[in-house]
């Protein structure tokens, strides 16, 4: 069975830092395209980042450009995202999702991705 599950969320303080991790069971995420989305209350799924299958070329959105950061570790079959200086505003539930299609780069656009996790609480607050 392909699974995604996210973890590493909580409540931090702005200016803090957490690493939200995405594991893999059942595919190797090597393989796939993966992304970050997230959906605060009330709006929007909102597209965060992106990590290519083919030369682990990166996206991310403007909003988080310079303070979050997404890698890969092949041996753990995880992909990180690691948020600094976080902010209220990026409080939301964040999801990690896999892209079998796409080759070379990695896509914003939600309805490529194929599988999805469950889901992690991320609440910036003081």
């Amino acid at each position: 069975q392909l699974q995604l599950v996210e973890s590493g969320g909580g409540l931090v303080q702005p200016g803090g830092s957490l690493r939200l991790s995405c594991a893999a069971s059942g595919f190797i995420l090597l393989d796939y395209a993966i992304g970050w989305f997230r959906q605060a209350p009330g709006k929007e799924r909102e597209w965060v980042s992106c990590i290519s299958r083919s030369d682990d070329s990166t996206n991310y959105a403007g909003s988080v450009k310079g303070r979050f950061t997404i890698s890969r570790d092949n041996a753990k079959n995880t992909v990180y995202l690691q948020m600094n200086n976080l902010k209220p505003e990026d409080t939301a539930i964040y999801y990690c999702a896999a892209d079998k299609i796409t080759t070379y780069g990695c896509s914003s656009w939600y309805r490529q991705y194929d599988y999805w996790g469950q889901g992690t609480q991320v609440t910036v607050s003081a």
